[in-house]
């Protein structure tokens, strides 16, 4: 049987044995402090340095609270969130990073926003932060974009590390890839919608270097919210876009057709030489509209056949039963 805890700490970590000692002295003392019950789970995703052997000593010498999973490889953040809350059992989840750059000063007041006010998630906002410029302008442009498609207008900073969660938000959401940036909307999207922000320390790296991933990074986040925006909007009903957006293409594609062959046959009828239909680019800038158009329905229609043969299509968030 599994214990209750008041707090899951989940921390994703790669190559941080230098900083791990430090942030579980940090994290104990907090919660002693506050007679927190608690599990610490550290998730390694599959460090080349003694990171392993680090959470080993840990959990062998304070198996109550010290937890540790271990990738054979490095998958990611995602993934190591996505593990970390499964083996969760804490009222209240939060997540940190394990750079020492999130406190887990922090911890009593976003447990207390949790439980005493309500919220299903809340994001940490570093609003004064102590990272270069490389990383601090395209996390502002990233920020902006996500706030503008999510709808979640009150949040400054998503890919903030350090989050607080219900229990039922991290049991009912499924973060892959490289989603981990878009917690917040995968939440929202589940039905979890009260969704706050709390102005949060940062601090400067202490340990290693930044695994920040640069301007391939920034532009794998803008297509990954792109795709998380049309699979919310249409991922269920393709045949709304695609169908659509075909009908449209072969209808415009069709009128252009009997303008292009109206004019040949007014030739005609008056006796005026006029080109071939099929010297025309219009003609076959039409025929392709028209091509396209059928295409583009015929993806929808497959799509929509997908969509209600996938197993998971009557999966719905219930909160309460009667």
């Amino acid at each position: 049987m599994n214990k209750h805890f008041d707090i899951s700490v989940v921390v994703p970590l790669y190559n941080e044995d230098e900083s791990i000692p430090e942030l579980y002295s940090w994290i104990t003392r907090v919660m002693n402090a506050n007679n927190f019950s608690y599990e610490i789970i550290f998730v390694n995703d599959g460090s080349t340095d003694k990171s392993w052997d680090v959470i080993e000593g840990l959990s062998a010498n304070d198996p109550e609270h010290v937890r540790g999973i271990k990738f054979r490889r490095n998958y990611g953040k995602s993934p190591a969130l996505f593990c970390g809350f499964e083996k969760a059992e804490g009222d209240v989840v939060i997540t940190m990073d394990a750079d020492l750059q999130d406190s887990p000063d922090e911890i009593p007041e976003l447990y207390r926003m949790i439980k005493e006010d309500g919220y299903d998630l809340v994001s940490g906002y570093k609003q004064k932060r102590y990272d270069p410029l490389s990383k601090t302008i395209p996390t502002k442009l990233f920020n902006a974009t996500a706030r503008k498609v999510s709808g979640i207008k009150n949040l400054h900073d998503f890919n903030c590390g350090l989050k607080a969660y219900r229990k039922d938000d991290v049991k009912n959401i499924e973060v892959y890839g490289e989603m981990h940036r878009y917690i917040p909307y995968l939440a929202k999207n589940a039905g979890f919608d009260k969704i706050g922000e709390k102005v949060v320390q940062h601090q400067a790296r202490k340990f290693g270097s930044t695994k920040f991933g640069g301007l391939n990074r920034f532009v794998n986040g803008y297509l990954d919210l792109l795709s998380l925006y049309f699979l919310n909007s249409f991922g269920l009903k393709p045949m709304h876009v695609f169908g659509f957006v075909g009908t449209l293409m072969f209808f415009l594609g069709f009128l252009a057709c009997l303008v292009v062959g109206g004019v040949k046959l007014v030739a005609i009828c008056n006796n005026t030489p006029a080109p071939l239909v099929t010297d025309s680019p219009y003609f076959y800038i039409a025929l392709t509209m028209m091509m396209l158009g059928t295409q583009l329905f015929l993806a929808g229609f497959l799509g929509e056949l997908i969509s209600r043969n996938a197993p998971n299509r009557n999966n719905y968030q219930i909160e309460k039963s009667l």
